[in-house]
């Protein structure tokens, strides 16, 4: 029987989508998503909403990136050996919170805890905030490179979180600052930003051969690389997966081969500025799409 409306699931979706934040199923009781291609097709549509969550007591995922949010989630350990490196022990840490803080002495700046925040399954806390203008934040990990430090992640564009009112091993997400979201902090941003790239140069394949065929084949790839490295900030990630389609039919065809296709574009997506692992879903996925109208090229 179908998951009935008015249920809580259904109800957070909503209430999300009322604050302009797109959301889209995750499998139930799971922090997975339960759709494909879910950045793209997150939605504030209540009645696509409605439908969704009218079938199932799907959790409630949220695309950050086309939200305009950025969410720090402060992290807590999973288990006896999950513990701090050197660098952050000397000052005390046993979790993501405490991380926040010294970084907040460091900088001399106040805790921005004055925002919209949920405590999560484990008992961390995720902070909401408002993206800057300019250019995109990407997703953080801990220590890595751009990353805030350990146990604390950032989710922007490219990324998700497990919304308030969702379940993850029987235990909630929960609403603890039900405040107006506030701007990511200056100094928050010009940690998270990227490193600027390289002065970039035009990309163009070359496939070898003469004739119709190849010259075609040609236009076709130079075109669909061109998508990928013209387009605009927030329109990467989709620009490659309607790439990855395009040359998809092609290689169902025959013409091309995945590997080729794949290389070509992976190095389209780096030189935007796109993560490799993430860039590496978009391409298989676009890939898979396409494979399911081939396509052929006359000699």
């Amino acid at each position: 029987m179908p998951y009935p409306v008015g249920s809580a699931q259904l109800i957070a979706a909503l209430d999300a989508a009322s604050r302009g934040w797109r959301v889209f199923p995750l499998i139930p009781a799971d922090k997975r998503p339960a759709v494909s291609e879910w950045e793209t097709r997150a939605t504030i549509d209540p009645d696509r909403i409605t439908r969704a969550w009218s079938a199932a007591a799907f959790n409630v995922g949220l695309a950050t990136g086309p939200s305009g949010l950025v969410v720090i989630d402060l992290d807590k350990p999973k288990h006896p050996g999950d513990t701090p490196p050197a660098a952050w022990a000397e000052h005390g840490v046993t979790d993501g919170a405490d991380v926040l803080a010294v970084l907040c002495e460091q900088h001399g700046q106040p805790l921005p805890a004055d925002t919209y925040t949920v405590r999560t399954w484990s008992g961390g806390t995720h902070l909401y905030f408002a993206a800057p203008e300019g250019e995109p934040l990407r997703n953080t990990a801990g220590d890595s490179a751009r990353g805030l430090g350990w146990k604390v992640d950032t989710r922007a564009w490219g990324g998700l979180v497990v919304a308030a009112g969702s379940t993850f091993a029987g235990r909630p997400y929960e609403v603890t600052r039900n405040a107006p979201v506030a701007p990511l902090p200056d100094w928050l941003a010009e940690l998270l930003c990227p490193a600027p790239l390289p002065p970039q140069t035009p990309i163009t394949v070359a496939l070898t051969g003469r004739g119709r065929r190849t010259a075609f084949l040609r236009s076709a790839v130079n075109g669909e690389v061109e998508r990928v490295t013209s387009s605009g900030p927030h329109e990467h990630n989709n620009s490659l997966y309607i790439a990855a389609l395009a040359l998809g039919q092609l290689v169902a065809g025959g013409e091309l081969s995945e590997a080729d296709v794949t290389g070509w574009l992976l190095t389209a997506a780096l030189h935007v500025g796109q993560a490799e692992r993430e860039a590496r879903r978009t391409i298989a996925s676009g890939l898979r799409a396409g494979a399911r109208r081939p396509r052929t090229v006359a000699a």
